[in-house]
């Protein structure tokens, strides 16, 4: 191991339940300037479509992601790790928790909005694979900066059955 690297952890990724709570909102505080309080969570939670999942290491919470289910794509709404576990490969079992549920006969990409000010999970997720792909001028309510639209495509691994897709394969499911 380097010098100033920081040992790779293994985490446990899970549903996010109500008693997730407490920890998701103190990492949620401790990383953002302007977090999303508990009603937003529930607020999301209680949609059909949306999905609270947390990462935990020797049953702690070490991280979380909320996203929406779309019929073509994932949605990323919100994405963090806690400052002591970073670059440490949880956010990348996470990520890497979405991207196996991607198929080409499904779900075939990934979207996220990254704040333009926000460099390390600009680079985190490019890391893992997504591309900004447009800008989105003035997103946030809370300032008048612009986010990046940053997007992950499944590619089919070698040897994969691809069904050609056309409007009754669509239609079918």
């Amino acid at each position: 191991m380097s010098v100033g690297r920081k040992p790779q952890i293994r985490v446990h990724i899970r549903w996010m339940i109500r008693r997730d709570m407490p920890e998701v909102l103190e990492i949620e505080r401790r990383s953002f300037e302007f977090p999303w309080s508990e009603e937003d969570f529930i607020r999301c939670l209680r949609q059909r479509n949306c999905i609270g999942m947390v990462a935990e290491h020797d049953e702690q919470v070490v991280g979380f992601m909320i996203y929406e289910l779309h019929k073509s794509r994932l949605h990323i709404l919100n994405f963090c790790v806690a400052d002591d576990a970073r670059r440490r490969g949880a956010g990348t079992q996470m990520v890497d928790k979405l991207i196996n549920k991607l198929s080409s006969q499904r779900r075939t990409r990934i979207t996220l909005e990254v704040r333009e000010t926000n460099l390390s999970a600009q680079l985190f997720f490019r890391e893992c694979g997504f591309r900004a792909v447009s800008v989105l001028h003035s997103y946030y309510e809370d300032t008048p900066e612009d986010a990046y639209l940053m997007q992950f495509r499944y590619r089919p691994e070698s040897g994969e059955n691809v069904l050609p897709m056309n409007r009754i394969t669509r239609l079918a499911g």
